[in-house]
């Protein structure tokens, strides 16, 4: 299966710091990886790398095969089209109903002038209400989004994704804030429609039980560079202290996802 996201030998310095050390990582359609580690290990600065937020001072970053390094004007547009985003605060318009929140989804698809005016083609919201429909809040699509809960919010960003039409999604510490079942609700949401859409989603978390629960794949930073890259099964006790320095709190036992090894790097 091809790679739709393909990091290699990526470093990025500011000044006398160094955010990431030749990292390499690449992830596959419908594939779920979380990306771990303490903070200041490097996950923004692989999300920002990602999204060109900033460049690499090495290596490149692929989407779709794209190297964004050659991109510009609406080339550039079009392969941060295929890239969204979800975040830990969701990043919704309160004042605004949930159908109107995922409608901004389509704001690389459509005329500037529908997006202001609110004016979007019927086809453009019926995708809306559909993406809705799919992460279970079609009965919301009319309520403030600031009236939800915030596993609710959080399930609308990810509708928003899918009217964006994205192949890839970022998702930066998405249920740091949320309770465990609303956490557990929208890592739920996120790994069915990754199954089901062929989404290839990227997951910072910080709650090492949910990456060894809900992601297909481990990768974990550490100062920088990856010293972990295998099944979330490999996450085990040893693994975590190569991570975190510490192995007072292990992650818990989960069944194994994937049959192939881990790549254990200690640096």
């Amino acid at each position: 299966m091809a790679e739709v996201l393909a990091l290699t030998g990526v470093t990025k310095t500011y000044g006398a710091t160094t955010a990431l050390a030749d990292v390499s990582l690449a992830l596959r359609p419908g594939e779920v990886v979380a990306l771990v580690g303490p903070s200041g290990a490097g996950k923004s600065t692989v999300f920002r790398c990602v999204t060109r937020l900033v460049a690499p001072d090495k290596g490149t970053v692929e989407v779709l095969g794209r190297d964004l390094a050659g991109l510009g004007g609406s080339e550039l547009r079009r392969a941060r089209r295929d890239v969204g985003l979800i975040f830990q605060q969701f990043n919704l318009i309160g004042r605004m109903s949930a159908i109107d929140n995922v409608l901004a989804g389509r704001m690389g698809h459509v005329a500037t002038w529908r997006v202001v005016t609110r004016l979007f083609p019927r086809e453009d919201r019926q995708l809306a209400l559909a993406c809705l429909d799919r992460v279970g809040l079609l009965d919301k699509a009319y309520q403030r989004a600031d009236s939800l809960s915030g596993g609710q919010q959080q399930r609308v960003a990810i509708a928003r994704v899918l009217a964006q039409r994205s192949r890839i999604l970022l998702a930066d510490e998405p249920v740091s804030s949320l309770d465990p079942q609303s956490a557990d609700n929208v890592l739920t949401v996120l790994r069915t429609v990754a199954r089901e859409s062929g989404i290839a989603v990227l997951c910072a978390l910080h709650q090492v039980d949910l990456a060894r629960r809900f992601a297909d794949r481990v990768v974990a930073l550490r100062a920088g560079r990856v010293v972990l890259d295998g099944p979330a099964s490999a996450f085990d006790t040893a693994a975590f202290t190569t991570i975190y320095g510490t192995a007072e709190h292990p992650p818990a036992a989960a069944p194994t996802t994937c049959d192939a090894g881990p790549r254990l790097a200690l640096s």
